[in-house]
């Protein structure tokens, strides 16, 4: 899924340019070619699909040439996760009506690769013998109030356990509650189900949106495919895969494990993810030259000098014409300062 604006991360992603076709981390690959490069040992190029809007399209193909162009599949407008999965799900189901299916979002972060390769492995294949939904759980490594929760009936790390309730995002005290008690698991959105469960799964909970995806069945695979879509998409109740399946179902597993996962939903997350100096600054670009600051997180792109001096827990920002100075305490007013 890779259809996301990211806007937290202004001025770095933008509308035109989401985050996760950027380097956001300063490594030479974009989100979405490191969402494929960890999951390379599990999927062969051929069989990678990716959902976006149409006018992204153009970036998938240059970033991923070895994907299919006929699996890069161009949501007119975005309605969230439930319609994204049916849509490509009954796709899928016509060209391989028994395939098995990983469900990733394009713009997180896991730096444990060799686990998240076992994890996906076990979970491929429980569903290929079960009618069963997986869902990747992240063992918690602090309070945290950004992330929704799994709570799995027992606590245990690399073994699939039922689950027994979705939590949404928690204040402080339950986050703390949660992590105490060992039981829960952040929600990393990443699902693994044949491609008959979920659509099975659909029409149980979400039969709006599968009567949606009936109608453009008929197109599918014919060059009338992308007009129906236009036509169809539109109408799909807005919603995510959360909340129409995923907190309804009773096939729900999950297998959970310390990935070093991230969704980088934020300048200071992805700030944890690098190592600061000694005086904790944080820079990502080719010529920057602090003085005198502390606790600065400062990320430009292009060629341009950048300094900066006697700021102390601040985010410095540069893309193209746009520049960002915020205070760390300050991020989540990002989206309302771009607004």
């Amino acid at each position: 899924m890779a259809g996301g604006i990211g806007s937290r991360l202004w001025p770095l992603s933008t509308p035109d340019v989401p985050k996760q076709f950027i380097d956001v981390l300063g490594v030479g690959r974009s989100l979405l070619q490191l969402t494929v490069d960890r999951f390379s040992p599990v999927c062969q190029p051929q069989h990678f699909w990716v959902v976006t809007g149409e006018k992204y399209v153009p970036l998938v193909k240059q970033q991923l040439p070895d994907i299919p162009e006929s699996q890069i599949l161009a949501e007119p407008e975005g309605r969230n996760t439930a319609p994204c999965i049916a849509y490509a799900s009954w796709k899928i189901q016509q060209q391989d009506p028994e395939a098995n299916i990983v469900v990733t979002p394009a713009d997180a972060l896991v730096l444990k690769t060799e686990a998240f390769t076992e994890v996906i492995s076990k979970a491929l294949e429980f569903t290929a013998e079960r009618d069963a939904i997986v869902t990747v759980g992240i063992a918690p490594t602090r309070p945290e109030t950004g992330y929704g929760y799994i709570h799995a009936t027992e606590a245990l790390h690399g073994q699939l356990v039922k689950v027994s309730e979705f939590k949404e995002k928690p204040d402080l005290d339950t986050a703390i509650q949660y992590l105490e008690d060992g039981h829960y698991f952040w929600n990393a959105g990443i699902f693994v189900w044949n491609v008959n469960t979920i659509v099975a799964e659909l029409r149980a909970y979400a039969p709006q949106i599968a009567a949606v995806m009936d109608e453009l069945k008929l197109a599918l695979f014919t060059p009338g495919e992308q007009e129906e879509l236009r036509r169809l998409f539109p109408t799909c109740e807005k919603i995510s895969i959360d909340y129409a399946v995923m907190e309804k179902s009773p096939r729900i597993y999950v297998i959970a494990e310390d990935l070093a996962w991230s969704d980088l939903g934020s300048w200071g997350s992805i700030m944890t993810h690098l190592t600061p100096d000694e005086d904790g600054n944080t820079v990502i670009g080719p010529d920057v030259r602090l003085f005198d600051c502390r606790n600065c997180f400062v990320h430009t792109a292009g060629e341009k000098t950048v300094v900066v001096e006697g700021l102390d827990g601040y985010i410095v920002a540069q893309s193209k014409d746009r520049l960002l100075v915020c205070r760390l305490s300050q991020e989540q007013h990002i989206k309302e300062y771009s607004a």
